[in-house]
């Protein structure tokens, strides 16, 4: 099993491109089970996430062609992928697969608003949260599908097609936004969605629904009106870029010192966290490449956070973030709202130095002068790169066990970093 290793104490300087959000790149890839005309995603990241959605959808009858590079292309522009599910030969996603990544849940609803049926196994994903699914299946039934569950599978049945209806959440839920939006799209009819997750992920997926001929009112706002369409037809889109990438390597800018240029970036994806950073003390700066994210070497600022739905400070920034403020001057307090079990990093970070007490939902992060290098062990995707943050500030050698989660969202990590001036290398066992 890979491990990471990093030597801390290096500044970072030079560039790093930001690959396409993993957040918006699944749900697009399963969108192209709505259509049997191809669907062509532009800026697709290279993660292990990515490649294991692919095989998955590949068991439903999706035909994924890559396209290779081609003249003029330029590095971190991602990949290109051609998905055509001409036929759907499986409606049927096994626990198997499923249990691999949360993600794949979200087939239920193309499946049953194209095929008229659905059988797929209840999910699996990081360890971070009991992430019920109840509000996916309500919004489905209230399409007019038909469900059981039996034997840790989901059973839903709409033979004569799925109608719209007006779907109210109870909370925000990204991922049951995504599957009503996309079983809406080939409703009959309007469906109105109340209390719809706004992150930008969200969006970018609505706006690749439109181009595929569906009609959608309300984009980024918490309430989206969709006309379903008779039969969806293929398009060409472009991912957007990876906010939570963005924060990340702001973050691993802010902890070292140095200057970087995160070219692609965009700043009207993560305006708080962008806030947050400056309010530490860090120099952000919009360009027309990217954002630049410099620090002097000045003392970092404590903050106080809530993590909170779009467009407040994301959860998938926290752990990030509470790496930075472990060598902050000063005690941060970090509250957790959206997963219960996302303080599991706080023990890892702890191994490197981090003063950091818990209380329910609140961390109190209580700087100190240096981290120190150690063994650790990543316990999710997000968690993990915290902790590649935190050997990056800290002295001596850190190394990072059980990277795979890394892997699912984060693409070649280490060569971004290294040609910055890190000191960070894959070991492999």
């Amino acid at each position: 099993m890979d491990r990471i290793r990093v030597i801390g104490g290096s500044r970072l300087e030079g560039t790093i491109p930001i690959s396409g959000a993993k957040n918006a790149t699944l749900p697009l890839m399963i969108a192209s089970l709505l259509t049997q005309d191809t669907l062509t995603l532009k800026n697709v990241p290279q993660l292990a996430d990515v490649i294991t959605l692919g095989r998955i959808l590949g068991n439903h009858g999706v035909d994924l062609a890559i396209a290779g590079k081609r003249p003029g292309d330029v590095q971190g522009q991602g990949q290109t992928f051609h998905l055509t599910a001409r036929d759907i030969v499986d409606t049927v996603a096994p626990y198997e697969m499923v249990s691999r990544m949360r993600a794949s849940f979200w087939v239920l609803g193309p499946l049953v608003a194209r095929m008229g049926e659905a059988k797929v196994s209840l999910p699996g994903g990081c360890a971070i949260g009991t992430r019920p699914v109840d509000m996916h299946l309500e919004a489905i039934r209230a399409l007019g599908a038909d469900i059981d569950l039996e034997d840790g599978y989901v059973i839903a049945s709409a033979p004569k097609g799925l109608k719209g209806a007006r779907i109210s959440f109870s909370k925000v839920s990204v991922g049951a936004t995504h599957n009503a939006l996309m079983a809406a799209a080939l409703a009959k009819g309007e469906t109105v969605i109340e209390n719809a997750a706004r992150e930008p992920e969200v969006g970018d997926v609505a706006e690749c629904l439109v181009k595929m001929g569906a009609k959608i009112e309300g984009i980024g706002s918490s309430v989206l009106t969709v006309e379903g369409a008779d039969v969806l037809s293929g398009a060409e889109h472009t991912v957007l870029p990876d906010r939570i990438e963005t924060g990340t390597y702001a973050m691993a800018v802010a902890a070292t010192g140095g200057d970087v240029m995160l070219d692609n970036a965009r700043a009207d994806l993560l305006e708080e966290p962008l806030d947050v950073l400056r309010a530490a003390g860090v120099e952000i700066t919009e360009t027309n490449r990217g954002i630049r994210v410099a620090r002097n070497g000045a003392g970092l600022k404590p903050v106080k956070v809530e993590t909170e739905p779009f467009p407040g400070f994301p959860t998938d920034l926290q752990a990030q973030l509470m790496a930075l403020m472990s060598v902050a001057d000063g005690t941060s307090t970090i509250r957790e709202t959206i997963f219960e079990n996302r303080f599991m990093h706080v023990q890892e970070l702890a191994r490197l130095g981090a003063d950091i007490a818990l209380d329910g939902d609140v961390a109190r992060v209580s700087g100190v002068k240096g981290l120190r290098g150690a063994q650790v062990m990543a316990t999710d995707l997000r968690a993990s790169v915290s902790l590649v943050i935190a050997g990056l500030a800290a002295e001596g050698e850190t190394v990072i066990n059980r990277v795979y989660h890394l892997d699912r969202g984060f693409e070649r990590i280490e060569e971004k970093l290294g040609r910055c001036g890190a000191r960070i290398e894959r070991l492999s066992a």
